[in-house]
């Protein structure tokens, strides 16, 4: 039903009016607190603490509260994105390399500005260090703040109310993840039937002038993918003049863009839209690897008394071995073992035979995605294990061998293979991974074919950004249990 009486009603409030110009002042003041703050750690540690410390060692206040936070605000703003529109693992890439090259500029103007009596190389050093985690963790605070109390939204006008909007208000997390909320959607034939019901429909496409108008909202997206080339055009240029920003989603839904790169010719009015394979080149390749070695490394300082304890605890709960390997298929269509702690009864592949042939929804379940969410072969202790995904904390040997990876494509069975199709080559480029998209995007939950999708679009859109978000996000995904059997 549309709502075209009640525009006026939804006109943006004053706090909506200004957010553009609040939002960067509270965000500049959080970045300057979490600079001073990295400069202050580092100062007394400096000082006081470190066993080469320097107690005479002194910073101007001038230096420490004006000269080194106007250096790294002004880099960060000069090479970061936006904070509220952007992704987690975009800011946290934006903020690692302004403290970077912050650090370059303060050791250049020790050496060049003669001022090396004022500062030292491991204050600097420790500052760039302590300013990354100091930063993001203020701006991820600070933005879930906001967020959560929905402050300073952004009102937004969408202009498509199918499938497509709904996939991009999943993404957005509702519009509430980044600063977004919604106004209403414009469509003559809206196809969506739940976004009618959340979401006000203020009109047809020929409504979108006197909407904007009248509830005063400055940023549309366009969600009609399905839009010939020339009316989508057309209507970009209706809309541009009225508002502050116009984004519009091209028919490429499923494409790999995450490194997408965009050039113009502006005589022919030509857009070239380049994308890239990320983990076929080698070089990447070599990237992830020496991530995982560290990171796993690192890790089985923590992991190797952790996994004496939950192997005395198999031991106990059931016969049979404390780590089993299950032949996986690998990078390159190589078979592999895959270890894992055993979370089954030593006869499993009989009691699953019986089960099976005495419930055939558990066998079409089965046959559909190889999982049964009620599996009678898993014991007390292994329903434990694989709840928290801690039966897989053996697969570490995987990674370390070269077998497996930290994040990748979830490592399949040989009759798989056919499932995957066409997207099984970009399965084959890289090592399985432990966790990966899927793990943190519905476990399983998720249908099968979007598992694939998921494996294909993680491989071509890789970076060690998204690595390390993937890892943080299993965490929280693991602690909340949801999907996981």
């Amino acid at each position: 039903m549309r709502d075209s009486e009640n525009r006026e009603e939804i006109r943006i409030s004053c706090q909506d009016r200004y957010s553009s110009l609040i939002l960067p002042v509270f965000f500049l003041c959080l970045d300057y607190l979490g600079v001073v703050g990295a400069e202050l750690l580092a100062y007394v540690l400096r000082r006081d603490v470190l066993p080469n410390a320097a107690p005479s060692f002194f910073i101007p206040e001038f230096y420490l509260y004006i000269v080194v936070p106007t250096i790294f605000l002004c880099v960060l703003y000069a090479t970061g994105a936006p904070i509220r529109r952007a992704p987690f693992w975009r800011m946290a890439q934006s903020v690692f390399r302004s403290a970077g090259y912050s650090v370059l500029i303060l050791t250049m103007l020790m050496y060049f500005g003669k001022v090396g009596e004022v500062f030292s190389r491991l204050f600097v050093g420790m500052t760039g260090l302590f300013a990354f985690p100091f930063l993001l963790c203020l701006r991820y605070a600070g933005k879930t703040y906001i967020n959560r109390h929905g402050l300073f939204q952004e009102p937004v006008l969408f202009v498509g109310a199918g499938r497509t909007a709904e996939l991009v208000l999943r993404s957005l997390g509702d519009g509430s993840a980044f600063g977004y909320r919604v106004v209403g959607f414009i469509d003559d034939h809206p196809v969506s039937e739940t976004l009618g019901k959340r979401f006000p429909i203020l009109g047809g496409f020929d409504d979108i002038e006197p909407v904007i108008r009248e509830t005063g909202v400055q940023t549309v997206i366009i969600t009609a993918p399905g839009l010939s080339p020339e009316r989508q055009v057309r209507l970009v240029n209706r809309i541009q003049p009225l508002v502050r920003s116009v984004t519009f989603i091209p028919d490429y839904i499923g494409t790999p863009l995450a490194a997408l790169e965009v050039e113009t010719l502006l005589n022919e009015k030509i857009i070239l839209l380049k994308v890239k394979n990320n983990l076929a080149r080698r070089s990447n390749r070599a990237i992830k690897r020496i991530f995982d070695l560290v990171v796993s490394l690192c890790g089985m300082v923590v992991v190797v008394p952790l996994g004496i304890f939950l192997g005395l605890a198999i031991f106990l709960d059931s016969p049979g071995p404390v780590i089993f390997a299950h032949r996986r298929i690998g990078q390159g269509g190589r078979e592999f073992p895959c270890y894992k702690f055993r979370s089954m009864v030593p006869d499993a592949p009989a009691v699953l035979e019986r089960y099976l042939a005495e419930n055939p929804a558990a066998r079409a379940e089965w046959e559909r995605d190889f999982k049964l969410r009620n599996d009678p072969r898993v014991t007390r202790v292994g329903a434990f294990l694989r709840r928290t995904s801690l039966d897989e904390l053996p697969q570490l040997w995987n990674v370390i061998r070269g077998e497996m990876s930290l994040v990748g494509p979830r490592p399949i069975v040989r009759a798989e293979i056919a499932k995957y199709g066409d997207y099984i080559q970009d399965f084959y480029l890289v090592p399985p991974g432990i966790t990966g998209m899927w793990q943190v995007n519905g476990r399983s939950d998720t249908t099968y074919e979007e598992r694939v999708a998921m494996d294909s679009w993680y491989v071509r859109n890789w970076s060690v950004w998204i690595d390390m978000v993937y890892l943080l996000k299993t965490v929280k995904v693991v602690f909340d249990g949801r999907g996981a059997y």
